[in-house]
């Protein structure tokens, strides 16, 4: 009897012991590393490219980068209403957009800044920062004529304390317009980037995301003066793919040009990792991609 009592009485304790003792909590899931997704030179309004490429942006999380020239011939309020607005605009929430030459061509940039507000940046200058996790981000003004680019400038200036305060991060990408380097027929190389250029290899920035000539280009990464260098080089991709219109290459491409493609419109996918990052062209048109993975600095 006392023995039946006793494994009675165990028995109670346990099942009130599983009562009161609180649940474990619920291991959080890991977040997944952020996308950048990019491309610029976007919709003409009388062509379906921006289209096919805004269906991509539908299927592909993360943030947009638009890279600049977002309507054609030039980026006024109806245009960018009536164009851009009904395809690449319904991602306009999740975008962060890069001025570019047409955006200056009416009303001073006053339509592009006004539609997509603080997103843009200040007005006056056109460039800006933000960060993704790990990552930091900066957006540049090429426009140099109409915000300047040289060393001394207040861009520059800006940049060099940016970068500084963020020296904590790891990797860093900078976007911009118009590409330092390009195999572009079409647009030359813009060398007031030059400067800008050299203040990234200085802090050791990863990527450099650009637009302007109509069609995709991976540099191998280099310095600012056009050198190969693994080590401290700065990997340019050219992503003028959006949906205006292709642009010619060169006969003979640039040197450091590793990758040149302008038969579809797409997107440039960057999924930015903690000390690596991915690389994924994205196309609507034939077979064409471009992928791989690299090192932060």
């Amino acid at each position: 009897m006392k023995h039946r009592l006793t494994s009675a009485f165990v028995c109670t304790a346990l099942a009130v012991a599983l009562l009161i003792t609180p649940a474990s909590a619920p291991v959080a899931a890991a977040l997944p590393d952020p996308v950048l997704v990019a491309a610029g030179d976007i919709s003409t309004c009388y062509g379906d490219g921006d289209a096919a490429t805004a269906l991509l942006l539908d299927r592909i999380p993360g943030t947009v980068v638009s890279l600049g020239d977002h309507a054609y011939p030039y980026s006024s309020a109806e245009l960018l209403t009536t164009c851009y607005d009904r395809t690449w605009g319904r991602h306009k929430a999740r975008t962060r957009p890069v001025v570019g030459n047409h955006e200056y061509k009416v009303g001073g940039g006053k339509p592009y800044f006004d539609y997509f507000g603080a997103a843009a940046g200040d007005p006056t200058k056109g460039y800006y920062s933000y960060d993704l996790a790990g990552w930091h981000v900066v957006a540049l003004n090429s426009n140099c004529l109409i915000v300047a680019c040289a060393a001394g400038s207040a861009q520059a200036q800006w940049l060099r304390a940016d970068l500084t305060a963020s020296a904590a991060r790891t990797c860093q990408i900078a976007l911009w317009h118009a590409p330092l380097f390009t195999s572009g027929k079409e647009h030359k190389p813009e060398p007031a980037m030059r400067d800008l250029f050299q203040i990234l290899v200085d802090f050791g920035v990863e990527v450099n995301l650009t637009g302007h000539n109509h069609h995709y280009e991976r540099f191998a990464p280099q310095l600012a003066d056009g050198t190969a260098d693994q080590a401290r080089g700065v990997q340019e991709f050219v992503v003028g793919t959006g949906g205006a219109s292709h642009y010619s290459f060169l006969p003979t491409p640039k040197p450091n040009s590793l990758v040149r493609e302008n038969a579809t419109h797409g997107v440039l996918a960057l999924t930015l990792h903690p000390t690596t990052y991915d690389w994924r062209f994205h196309g609507i048109e034939g077979p064409f991609t471009d992928a791989g993975t690299a090192p932060c600095h």
